[in-house]
Formats: structure tokens, sequence, C-alpha cells
């Protein structure tokens, strides 16, 4: 251990002299309230150190003692349904130890409920042969989520011994003979360095969506699973609602949340929401499969810089496992106004609007640590992470750095519209500047999948007649509707079908809150059905005041609030009664 003194404090920022034995990233414990803090540069023996704790009351000639290694997060039964701060810290405990809402200075908690007893159940037995990432048992964390406890990483060799039981998670539940021949001891619980991704066998390309429910996005604009994404808008666009619906409906085993830097009074409505929802696959709560990371504008803004790389370190270690985890950073932004304060405050050069030079780099980082993962171990497991970022571009300017910085990284661009949101159309996800670059890779999943073999040929074509009436709108503006041919005047009808019946969706309706695939394709074809339909009745000089005016088109559009074990007998109904109806207004322009 290293150990020196301060000599100067710039907010968040200290200066220390004496730190020639420190390393890079070492955590620290600084001044006599032993704040906790991280080494982010080094000058000969003085070290910058960022302090993760309100700095009031430091001054020069007070202590700092290195720990010697570096920013960790703790791994093990307990993570799920815990709620922590940007270092993991868990807020619940700290709450019941300081009765306080406010955070403690230099409180120390660990991570992990070290009082909590767990039942392992071992998988494998003395004699047999383990290498890195192996599972040699598991730990029913919660109704929903059984924990599998693996090798450590570094780690290869026999098992000398393993006993079912209940154990802490600091207690011995396996001894390894390790090849060299010294023993290793494995326990329930594991550490990790954030900064450094956990290590993976292969990474596979991603072929398979990650069905969220959400139908502009499982249609337009899919994510894979182990995909990026951003959803960048602005204020008042909707992104905390969107990140919400994915955490809740996402295929995903496990979620993990970081607010980081949203306003205090937002992250309250997410810690007060999810206990409260119900997970739609289990039943249960959703935060029996969550993990939450609240990080307020008003905390320390060294440990927003830091939130970002603990919550994907989590993430990771349930990877490992073979789950498919999704995790949720809301926003992005804040994380990088955290790192321009800490870069101004090292004088180091700005770059683009005050920005450090090194953001592009560190987003990416921070990105590609998603993908579908081979793991490691003698019988790989496949597991998957996908990372959904949320952007808050001030004044909604998408050309602003850490947007387009992240736009660089990612392949899904899921892009908020103010002015849809203020025509209150939700989600607000405007169709012709979003965009995926997973869809030719899993096109082919798709028409496969779901019945009909179709699937990509009607989202064509619905985005075809949506890019059409953009094209058409302009004219609109210009002579009005009604100087718009009969053929037309049915693309702009049916785009407002697409629009209004399809990609319209109620968050908060219990049946249009998720859209299965099945019922996706279903509405696909009632929507294209009615305009199909109606071009050919045209063409035979059917009166399109007609076509546009028929009753069952309110049919179509309310078919999106039809319970999914009713979808096949209800659409059935809706088709047939969409052909008699053409066919009358055929029947009339006869008898006319």
């Amino acid at each position: 251990m290293s150990a020196g003194v301060i000599k100067k404090v710039a907010g968040p920022l200290v200066v220390a002299t004496g730190m020639r034995d420190a390393n890079m990233f070492d955590v620290v414990r600084v001044g006599d309230e032993r704040l906790i803090g991280e080494i982010i540069e080094i000058h000969g023996d003085e070290a910058s150190i960022q302090v993760y704790e309100e700095t009031a009351g430091l001054g020069p000639g007070a202590p700092v003692e290195s720990t010697g290694v570096p920013m960790s997060v703790e791994l093990g039964p307990g993570l799920i349904s815990s709620i922590y701060d940007g270092i993991q810290r868990p807020l619940e405990k700290i709450l019941e130890m300081t009765h306080s809402n406010n955070l403690s200075r230099g409180v120390e908690v660990p991570s992990i409920d070290r009082d909590k007893k767990w039942h392992f159940v071992p998988t494998a037995k003395a004699g047999d042969r383990v290498v890195a990432g192996d599972i040699i048992g598991t730990v029913e964390e919660t109704q929903v989520v059984t924990q599998k406890i693996m090798v450590p990483f570094g780690v290869e060799g026999t098992i000398e011994s393993i006993t079912e039981g209940d154990y802490l998670v600091t207690d011995k539940i396996a001894e390894i003979k390790k090849t060299d021949g010294s023993k290793e001891d494995v326990l329930l619980m594991q550490r990790w360095p954030v900064r450094r991704g956990r290590p993976y066998a292969k990474k596979l390309a991603p072929d398979k969506p990650l069905v969220t429910g959400q139908r502009v996005v499982d249609t337009f604009f899919p994510i894979a699973k182990g995909g990026t994404a951003a959803v960048p808008g602005p204020f008042g666009s909707g992104k905390t609602v969107v990140q919400h619906q994915l955490a809740k409906w996402a295929e995903a085993d496990i979620v993990v949340y970081i607010g980081c830097g949203e306003r205090g009074n937002e992250m309250t409505d997410v810690l007060n929401e999810f206990p409260e929802l119900k997970d739609p696959k289990t039943g249960k709560s959703l935060m029996e499969r969550t993990v939450l990371i609240a990080n307020t504008s008003d905390m320390p803004v060294a440990a927003r810089e830091a939130s970002i790389y603990t919550g994907i370190t989590i993430a990771e270690y349930f990877r490992d496992m073979g789950y498919s985890v999704a995790l949720m950073a809301d926003s992005t932004s804040r994380w990088a106004e955290a790192l321009r304060e800490m870069s101004g405050r090292l004088e180091e050069m700005p770059g683009e609007e005050g920005y450090p030079a090194y953001l592009g780099s560190r987003l990416a980082q921070f990105y590609e640590r998603a993908g579908l993962v081979e793991t490691l171990g003698s019988s790989p497991r496949e597991g998957a992470l996908s990372v959904i970022g949320a952007v808050s571009p001030a004044g909604g300017d998408i050309s602003e750095p850490v947007t387009q910085a992240t736009l660089r990284i990612v392949k899904v661009f899921w892009s908020l519209d103010s002015s849809l949101a203020q025509q209150r159309h939700f989600p607000a996800i405007n169709w012709l500047t979003s965009y995926s670059l997973y869809l030719d890779s899993m096109g082919a999943w798709f028409d496969s999948s779901v019945e009909g073999n179709d699937w990509m040929a009607l989202r064509q074509e619905m985005m075809s007649l949506l890019q059409d009436e953009s094209e058409l709108n302009e004219m609109v503006q210009l002579v009005g509707m009604d100087a718009l041919s009969a053929p037309d005047r049915l693309k702009m009808e049916a785009a407002r079908s697409i629009r209004e019946d399809f990609l319209h969706q109620d968050a908060f309706h219990e049946v249009d809150t998720y859209t299965s695939l099945k019922k996706q394709h279903l509405m696909m074809k009632l929507v294209l059905a009615f305009y199909n339909g109606s071009r050919d009745a045209l063409t035979k000089g059917a009166s399109i005041e007609k076509l546009v005016a028929m009753d069952v088109r309110e049919a179509i559009g309310r078919f999106k609030y039809t319970a999914e074990d009713h979808i096949d007998g209800e659409f059935d109904k809706i088709n047939a009664e969409l052909s008699r109806e053409i066919q009358q207004v055929l029947a009339e322009k006869e008898d006319f």
C-alpha cells in the first residue's frame, strides 16, 4: 500500500503527492473520513484522484492511502433485486445503517450482504477436472433467477472437495487443486475490475432478434440479441418510457437498469415502479430479475462516470452464466458530461464542445462489451448482452458530439421525435430517420419463425407506403388533398392506418402494451389487405370516398386491443368483413 498527502482539491478532483508506488485506476481512501476515490492520472509521485463522494472539508495535508487494487465489483448471490449507487454501494443497506435520506460520507457497507445464507447445490463432484468458466453448482437467488457458480478466471485443475449446504457469500464452497500443485478456495462470491471486460471464448454474429413486443421496434427497427441500440431524443419525447417498456417486455432473462445522472424524481419513479411491475412471463415482481443502479444528477459527478462500468460488469457476469441480459443506460449524455467535467479539472486539451478527445473511444469501450458470446468453460454456453443507451442531446440537436459518437458505434438508432410526441403519437420513434443494421442478418429468422414466410415483404411494403406518404405530404400542403389522384389518396389513407393503427402503441393499456410477433404479422396483413383490396377495387371503378369510409376500418384499428388468445378468430372475421364491404362498394358502383 502506498500512502501520500493531499496537495490540491478541485471539486471531485484531488491531487496527492507521495504516491509513486500507486498504479493507475487503484482505489484510494482520501482524508480522515476515508472517502473512496480512484487514481486517473499519475505524474512522477503526484496522482490525480477522482473522489466518488462529496469533498467539502478536505484540505492540503490530509492523508491519502492506496488500497493497491483497481475499482472492482462484487459478483455473487444477492445481486438480483438490489439497488446500488454508481460504485455498487447498496442504497437500502446504507439507509438502514444511517437512517438518512442522503448518502453519508465515508460509509463502508459491503456490496453483497455478508449475513445472508444461500443454499448451494453442487453440479460437479470431487475429482472432476475443471477450467475457468465451468459451472460447479447453483444457488436459487430468486424464484425467477438461479445463479450458476462458476470457476473463477485463471483457475484450472481438479476439484478436491465440494459440499452442498447453506453458506455465506464469503464461505468456501469448494477447493480446487491447480495444475501447479497449489490450492484455490472457491467462494460463492468473486470480484472483478469494472474497467476490464470479462473474458469469453469467442464472439458470435448476432442473428436472432431481441423480441420486445413493441411494434415499431420489432417490425421496423429490430435489435439483435447481443446487439447495441441508441435512443436519442429531446426532453419529453418518451425516452424513459421506451426504456421501461423494453426492460419489462424484452425477451431477456436479466435486466440491468442504470439511471446515470438522471433527475432524482425520474429515478424515484423507476425505484417505485419496478417493484410494483408484474413480470409478464412469471407473474412475479419484475425486480426478481432486475438489478438497479441509481446515480442521480445530484450525486457526486465522479461516481456517475463509474456507474456504467459497474452496470456492464454485473451484466457480463450473468451473460457468462448463459443468460440473455438487457442493459439499459439512461442516459449516456449525463455520463459524458461527467467525463467533460473531470477532463476540465485535469486541464486536458478539450475536444468538440468541451468534451474530452477520448469521448468516442470511451463510448466504444462501453458498447463493445455487448455481444452474443460463447462463454469460457469445457462445455461452453451461449450468453447474450444487449445494450440500449438513451442519449439526451441538448435542445434535441442530434448533431452534438455524444449522439454522433454513439451513432458511429451502435447498429440500431431509434430516433425520438418531439413533433410526434406533441401529436401524442407514442412511442415517438420517427420511422423515416431511424434505422437498424441488423435487418439483413435477421430477415431470414423473421421469415422462417413467423407463420406465412412473408414478414420482410410485408414490412418493406409498409415502409414504402410511409415513405410515399412523406413525399405526397409536401404536395398536399401546397395544393390540398383534393388535388391528389385517387390512388395517391388511397396511399395517404393506408399510411395513416399504418401510423395510427399499427405504429401507435399504448404503453399503459393492458393488452396493447405488448404485441407478440404473430399478432404483429396479422396486423400488418390486415392494414395491407385494406390497401391492396381497395387499390384493386379502384382499378374497377370503385369510389375512393366510399372505400375510405368503409366501417371495417374501425375494426382494423381496434384489432390491436384484441387479447392474444382471440386474435385468429378476430382476424378471420375482420378479413371476411373487409372483402364483403369492398364487394359492396363495387356493387354500388355498378348500380349507379
